[in-house]
């Protein structure tokens, strides 16, 4: 949490809370986690540059506690507005899980798949053939982790770091004692460590963004069944981006809108919502404002219709459930969270 998140980011969190509400409405007991990182994340995915919250708190005279705090916060408020309950879920900070990171690379380490180099101890990928489990592509190999052996001392491209040394002469502000000399945990042991300490060595499902599957997902995979030799996760289910103008919306390119920005335009936040709604939470997602005026217009005459209908009627269907609609609706929900089609069973 280094920046107030963007309507991109936001797409995943209404795909989760959706999943949520789907498996309450099967009769599911939901236990949910959405982790929040507060230390770790770099500039780089290859292991290089700075960590994005020390980065952002330089460049506005804050300190590193405090940009994580105001941008949890406003992650928080983007949530409430887009009706998403809190008291669902659960929301651990990386940094209240140090010890328990710094365990389980202990753990890793005494069973061979670490070794140390001048900035970090790395997970070898060489040691644990299965990595790679949600599938690596050739333009992966060669684009994405290529580049990282000529910045570092990493025995393989696709090795990851689990701690990073505090360079010498440099202090930072989010620095712990281990093992290893002072430093900090890398991105990725603090998902696992988390999900291990919180839920179990083995969960139902886990979700994320696509751009997620290529490392850090992978690398989540690796150091967590390298260590437990148990599945991490039974189901993986990933959003696909929201795009502009057929590009990512992302921070580093400044192309990303925030609620805050659409808000001030005259959009409700819950037409936001309802624009995610109407197409798969896996397929690319076009973001246009003239869309989302669509999505907006829509969901005010949904709630005009709802609102001219009589009270009694309305307590006739709370009482006596349509049993097509709802065996129909059941069907979409479960035929992977087909949202498009429980919206036209609405309109109907």
């Amino acid at each position: 949490m280094y920046k107030e998140v963007h309507i991109g980011n936001l797409r995943a969190y209404v795909f989760a809370d959706t999943l949520n509400r789907a498996l309450r409405f099967c009769g599911h007991q939901v236990e949910h986690v959405i982790n929040i990182t507060d230390v770790g994340h770099l500039t780089d995915d290859a292991d290089a540059g700075e960590d994005k919250i020390e980065k952002q708190a330089q460049q506005e005279g804050r300190s590193a506690t405090e940009i994580a705090q105001t941008n949890t916060n406003l992650f928080f408020t983007d949530l409430l507005k887009l009706h998403i309950a809190k008291d669902r879920y659960r929301f651990p900070r990386a940094t209240d899980y140090i010890q328990e990171q710094i365990t389980l690379i202990q753990k890793l380490e005494s069973k061979g798949f670490t070794y140390e180099t001048e900035d970090g101890i790395y997970f070898d990928t060489g040691a644990y053939p299965e990595y790679g489990a949600l599938g690596l592509s050739l333009a992966d190999d060669e684009n994405t982790h290529a580049r990282v052996t000529t910045t570092t001392q990493k025995k393989n491209p696709h090795d990851f770091a689990l701690w990073k040394k505090t360079p010498t002469g440099t202090t930072r502000q989010q620095e712990w004692q281990s093992p290893w000399g002072t430093g900090f945990p890398g991105w990725h042991i603090e998902c696992s460590a988390m999900v291990m300490s919180i839920l179990s060595e083995t969960i139902d499902i886990h979700t994320g963004g696509m751009d997620h599957i290529a490392i850090h997902h992978n690398n989540e995979i690796a150091q967590s069944e390298a260590v437990t030799e148990k599945t991490l996760a039974h189901l993986w289910m990933h959003t696909a981006f929201l795009t502009e103008k057929n590009e990512k919306l992302s921070k580093s390119k400044g192309t990303a809108h925030t609620l805050t920005d659409i808000e001030a335009m005259g959009y409700q936040p819950t037409a936001l919502r309802y624009l995610f709604l109407q197409s798969s939470y896996k397929t690319p997602l076009s973001f246009s404002f003239q869309a989302l005026q669509s999505a907006q217009t829509a969901l005010e005459r949904l709630e005009q219709e709802y609102r001219s209908l009589p009270h009694s009627l309305l307590s006739r269907c709370n009482t006596k459930k349509s049993t097509k609609y709802v065996q129909q609706i059941n069907e979409a929900v479960t035929d992977d969270l087909n949202t498009a089609a429980v919206l036209a069973l609405v309109w109907n």
